[in-house]
């Protein structure tokens, strides 16, 4: 049994991570800002109230836990504020940017203690931080900060590899949650994927940016 922890858990993809990890027998420690029906529902630790992006939460997460051990951590916490360019709100591109960059480096940092030889770090990225693959353009906070935190995992990788603990950039894929509209594949399934590649990650691979379903994406 494995102890783990997941940001942005109340719901859509961070809710099924809670579920499927609780079902397997995993102990699961849910945090986010808001409780859910949904969560409240499930046999998990539940802490509330936390924002990822505010230095006061995150060490408030960090006392509440004390030393508890935590094997893996999964930080998904993310927002989507669509943006089109000659409309760009430079705020709003900044809040994202807050939550989805700094949101699981400033995790990451607080709760290192809690980690260790043999723990993982996995950290929700997505597809369209890639460079390389960006074909379209548009939603310039949202890419601009998953690109960014495609950096942070990279440097997390060299600054907890002395410490035995492997680091993987995850993309879920589109996903139908509130945040996409409702199209995509099911929360369900895109979990079940980011499941097998935490339970796959290890420090041979680590720092990789996978897609959901196992290929390996561009940066």
């Amino acid at each position: 049994m494995a102890t783990v922890l997941v940001t942005g858990a109340n719901r859509g993809i961070g809710l099924q991570l809670c579920k499927q990890f609780a079902e397997r027998g995993d102990n699961v420690i849910a945090v986010c800002r808001e409780m859910s029906d949904e969560l409240s529902a499930l046999d998990v630790r539940v802490i509330d109230g936390i924002d990822v992006s505010s230095g006061t939460a995150v060490e408030a997460l960090r006392q509440e836990l004390d030393a508890q051990p935590i094997d893996v951590l999964v930080n998904n916490a993310g927002i989507l504020l669509r943006d089109t360019f000659g409309d760009i709100d430079y705020e709003l591109m900044a809040e994202q940017y807050r939550i989805n960059t700094l949101g699981p480096l400033r995790v990451t940092e607080a709760l290192v203690d809690n980690l260790h030889e043999g723990s993982k770090v996995a950290i929700v990225s997505s597809r369209v931080g890639s460079i390389e693959d960006n074909g379209s353009g548009g939603n310039y906070g949202y890419r601009a900060s998953k690109a960014a935190v495609n950096m942070v995992g990279t440097n997390l990788k060299h600054e907890l590899l002395p410490r035995g603990i492997a680091v993987g950039l995850l993309h879920p894929g589109l996903v139908a949650t509130d945040m996409t509209g409702g199209s995509g594949v099911a929360p369900a399934d895109s979990a079940r994927g980011l499941i097998e590649r935490i339970d796959e990650l290890s420090l041979e691979n680590t720092g990789g940016f996978w897609h959901a379903e196992g290929y390996v994406l561009p940066w």
